[in-house]
């Protein structure tokens, strides 16, 4: 790969594209945004909404508190805080500036407006459609597949022009490719990166994620997984394992501050950079060699993702947790041999943990997969490795990351529909919801 060749830019425009800042778990927020959008078409406040919901939507939502809200959590409070609160041009930052008035609008809200939620039937995992009312008037929207994906906004039953909804959105042809990615050219890429190409992006992954850790650390968030974990000890792995559980333990608590996602993920993304990050200051390492480490981490991350989807039953903290460990083994000085190693095991110990929903156990799970990567690198600095033949490892490594991803993608499909099931068996309306009727 050469500096500056179309494979090199498509590699650059993945990380531009998928680096994206967040603040709150990513599907409450997207929710949020949809509801903000959707009272900005109605123009006016709704009297009673409708939430149509995918089962992976409800089961990442229904659980994680949502920042700015004076610790509400669920669905219905999404909805209230984009609703009466949002700032729909900031899309994935859509409740970043409200405010105790705005907190007070919200708690209005809730109490005020009906809010009827629904399971959503449909082959996309993350599909959402909200309708808003007052008096005659109808507003309705319909996001897909990606977080801001607006399919489709009306009013009265007119489709909006594309300049009312907002920023055109992109179709899958107008983005980078990820099916050129491999980990032979994601390694290829560190090696000849101009980091000035990619600096803006990590810096703010850096940034943001670092803090959000160094947060989770400082104060009491969730089950404190990553201050518990520190109770072990301070060796490299543990500050390792318990900064990036940190990080977790604060967003899924809703944290005010603001994370550069993975995937569509904030956990994935604090995942695939946290570690690396305390492990190149921990040894020293320049920023450069840290930064061309981070790309390693961040695609490899997106490589497997490509194949799981946005959403499914598989914990996508494997994925990132197995990603930052072969970002740490290309710090160490490791080549391709060592990063395809390290992603091997890692993924051959830990590829069934399931998703089932953000909320504060997602640290632990985060701890777990990379103790599990760290425990890959670690084999094969040993000369330990698992073969092709071995469960589910193929000789290769991109052949298993497609193997780990046909089974969190297909094979896991009943799994993700019984988890659904069992979590909205559990499914409570917050004040102001109702069961049935129409908007």
């Amino acid at each position: 790969m050469q500096r500056k060749d179309s494979l090199y830019q498509n590699f650059v425009r993945i990380l531009e594209e998928e680096l994206q800042p967040a603040m709150g778990c990513t599907e409450p927020i997207a929710l949020a945004y949809a509801a903000a959008k959707v009272r900005e078409a109605l123009g006016k406040r709704p009297e009673r909404m409708k939430v149509a919901l995918s089962g992976n939507l409800m089961k990442n939502v229904k659980s994680v508190i949502v920042p700015n809200t004076g610790g509400l959590r669920g669905i219905e409070t999404s909805v209230a805080a984009g609703a009466a609160a949002g700032a729909a041009e900031r899309e994935l930052e859509v409740i970043s500036t409200v405010d105790e008035a705005g907190r007070e609008a919200i708690r209005a809200f809730l109490r005020e407006v009906p809010i009827q939620v629904e399971r959503l039937e449909s082959p996309s995992v993350l599909d959402m459609e909200l309708t808003a009312c007052a008096g005659d008037d109808t507003a309705l929207i319909r996001i897909t597949d990606r977080h801001t994906n607006i399919v489709s906004l009306q009013r009265n039953g007119e489709e909006l022009p594309r300049a009312e909804q907002g920023e055109a959105r992109d179709t899958p042809a107008d983005k980078a490719d990820r099916g050129l990615l491999s980990v032979e050219r994601i390694v290829e890429f560190a090696d000849c990166l101009d980091v000035e190409d990619v600096r803006s992006v990590l810096e703010r992954q850096v940034s943001y994620n670092m803090a959000i850790a160094q947060e989770g650390m400082e104060h009491e968030y969730g089950a404190g997984i990553g201050r518990t974990l520190l109770e072990d000890g301070g060796s490299l792995k543990n500050k390792v394992k318990s900064m990036a559980a940190a990080g977790s333990d604060a967003r899924m608590s809703g944290c005010e501050l603001p994370v550069v996602i993975n995937s569509g993920s904030g956990n994935q993304g604090i995942t695939a950079s946290v570690p690396v990050v305390v492990w190149a200051r921990e040894k020293g390492y320049d920023e450069e060699r840290m930064y061309r480490a981070l790309a390693v981490s961040n695609l490899l991350a997106i490589h497997q993702k490509a194949y799981i989807g946005v959403l499914s039953a598989y914990c996508g903290a494997v994925s990132a947790g197995s990603a930052s460990a072969a970002g740490i083994a290309y710090l160490e000085g490791g080549g391709y041999d060592a990063v395809a190693h390290t992603m091997v095991n890692a993924l051959a110990i830990t590829s069934g943990v399931i998703c089932d929903g953000a909320k504060a156990s997602c640290a632990g799970k985060i701890a777990v997969a990379v103790e599990s990567g760290i425990l890959g690198y670690q084999m094969y600095r040993q000369g330990h490795q698992f073969w092709g033949g071995d469960g589910i490892v193929s000789k290769g490594v991109d052949q298993t990351i497609r193997n780990v991803g046909e089974l969190a993608r297909d094979g896991m499909k009943e799994t993700d529909r019984k988890i659904v099931e069992l979590m909205l068996d559990n499914l409570s309306s917050a004040p102001g919801a109702v069961e049935t009727g129409n908007c």
